[in-house]
């Protein structure tokens, strides 16, 4: 053996990284929507009618990918168009600070 230094990397696999729920659009059936947006929040019906109308909108955010789904799931039953993603990384997608 030479006197060289070996030097191994490990990739850990850790939790799933945090997903959030997109409202894309709200459709054209709008209270049913409203109601979906209220039931997959926990807000109150006016709040989520204000959510509904102001698609594109971010509804939930730090969720494991099982439950973005099942959410997504529900708001495209009734009507809107939704996606789930990955949440962005703190600092990803800014701009440094000057």
């Amino acid at each position: 053996m030479a006197d060289e230094e070996s030097t191994e990397y490990h990739t850990l696999l850790c939790d799933d990284p945090s997903h959030e729920v997109v409202l894309v659009d709200c459709g054209t059936r709008e209270t049913e929507v409203m109601l979906a947006v209220r039931k997959v929040t926990g807000q109150r019906l006016w709040h989520s009618r204000a959510l509904a109308r102001r698609a594109p909108v971010t509804l939930l955010g730090g969720l494991p990918a099982s439950r973005a789904r099942s959410a997504v799931a529900v708001l495209e039953g009734a009507g809107a168009r939704a996606e789930w993603r990955h949440e962005p990384a703190p600092g990803e997608g800014t701009a440094p600070s000057p």
